[in-house]
Order: structure tokens, then sequence, then C-alpha cells
């Protein structure tokens, strides 16, 4: 395992995509359950590390890394949309022979994930969002997004993670969980420079998904951080079905999964027994 991704195998996808990811194996559950865990910006399946453990016996746990993240390759596109990423994630369903799963992300996962719920649903058995939202970019977002990118191609990946890693905590967990902060910012740094400006991009063009939310169809979680400086509480719920269980964590920002794990994987394990 690499310090900076849980990732233990790889797969050449169809469309050219060498995954790599994380793979608990086939359920010995009944019902066959499958959970697909994706992460957020500049990060790898490492920002689930906590999971594995604490979801023991909730299903199969499948943990990628994004195109451009962790261990997984950086293709030469210029942008990776959402759609594109949403994709990657099917053909890893389809070649690890699973029909259809629960698929949570976190920030940028979570954009892939309601990607994936628009363009796969009838692969989708539920769907999660963690420190994530269904809106789009507002266009002072939009403009930073471009300065990203644009930062980051100019060899400032290191400076954009270093900006941005004290951001995802909690103001209170920046001293008390430093050695935490300081490990996103490594795995953060081993992103690839061009595969971070091409998500950031997509990012960028992601389209207003409130809809999906509020049509999907199957079971819906929704999670907050209480002091989450990046998606607030009330962008993560800005939209919602009739089948949404929203849940927020107190003392927590971006990081539930690091910051607090065992209520994040309480609230994930709750959700999926239900579906």
């Amino acid at each position: 395992m690499d310090a900076i991704s849980l990732a233990e195998a790889r797969l050449n996808l169809p469309n050219g995509l060498n995954c790599a990811y994380w793979d608990s194996g086939r359920s010995r559950r009944a019902d066959g359950r499958t959970i697909v865990l994706l992460h957020g910006f500049c990060g790898s399946s490492a920002y689930w590390e906590n999971m594995p453990a604490l979801l023991e016996g909730a299903g199969r746990l499948i943990i990628p890394d994004l195109r451009g993240h962790g261990r997984s390759s950086a293709p030469g596109d210029p942008t990776y949309t959402m759609e594109q990423l949403a994709d990657d994630v099917c053909e890893l369903l389809d070649a690890l022979e699973v029909d259809r799963a629960i698929v949570i992300g976190h920030s940028l996962g979570g954009y892939t994930a309601l990607a994936f719920a628009e363009r796969h649903a009838d692969r989708l058995a539920g769907l999660g969002l963690v420190h994530s939202t269904p809106l789009p970019d507002d266009e002072t977002g939009k403009a930073n997004r471009l300065k990203t990118a644009e930062s980051i191609l100019a060899g400032g990946l290191r400076e954009v993670v270093d900006g941005l890693a004290p951001k995802l905590f909690a103001p209170r967990h920046l001293e008390t969980m430093a050695e935490s902060v300081q490990r996103v910012k490594e795995i953060g740094y081993r992103a690839s420079a061009h595969g971070a400006a091409a998500v950031t991009r997509g990012m960028r063009e992601r389209p207003d998904r409130r809809a999906v939310l509020e049509r999907t169809g199957v079971p819906v979680l929704l999670v907050a951080g209480a002091e989450d400086g990046i998606v607030p509480p009330e962008k993560v719920f800005a939209a919602h079905g009739p089948d949404t269980e929203k849940r927020i964590i107190q003392n927590c920002g971006h990081m539930g999964m690091i910051e607090s794990p065992a209520e994040v994987a309480q609230a994930i394990h709750s959700f999926v027994e239900n579906v």
C-alpha cells in the first residue's frame, strides 16, 4: 500500500485510463451490497482510509483513485469533466462485474457521483454526498477555478495544496489535528499537476444538478460539516428528494472522514442498511 493511496490493484479501462483502486472483495452478505467511495480534489483513496475498518460488514467497498489523482494515470485531456469521471467509475464497475452500487462521494467525488446518477441511473442503488453540493459554481467561483488551474500549470501545485489544506479542516482542528493536515498536503503534492488543473476546469463546467437529487429515484444521503468553510450545510442541502437522509456532523469542517470518521461511518452504515 502506497502511503498516499489505499490502492493495491490496477486495471486498464477501455477508455485508456489506468485506474488504481482498493477493493475489499466480494461481500459475504447475502444481498451482495457494493459501496463505492470517491475522494475529493487533490486527494486520493487514502482520504477514506478509516472507512474499511469502520464499515466492516456494510458490504463490499471499492475505493478508486480518480483520474489524475493518487496512483491512477493522468490522461492528456485538457479538461476532466465530471461526466468523464463518472464514466471511469462505471467502466471500473463493469470490469469488476458489479451491476449496481451505492455511490458516495466527498466534494469532487460528490460531483462525480451526481454525474454518475444522471448518466448511469440503472447502475445506481443509492447516492451519497459528503461535504458536496448539487449547485454549480457561481461566476466568482468559475473565475477562481481558472486562476487555480493556471497557477497549478505554472508550477504552483504545491502552493495551491498548501493554501487549500488548512481551509479543509474546522479551525479548531488546525492545531489538534496538525498531522492530519500535513498528511492531506502530502497526498495533494502527489497528484498530477496536469490532472489537478484538468479536473479544476471540469469542476468549473459542472451544471446545476439539483434536479438529479430531487428525481433520482434511489435513497440519498447528504452529510455536511457544521464548520465546513468550503461547502457549508446550506449548499449540501440545496436540494433533496422524498427519500433523503440529512446529517450534520458537529465540530467538523470539510473532511469528516478524517475529522470525525466514526460519525461519518455511522451515517454511511445506517444509510446503506436501509438501501
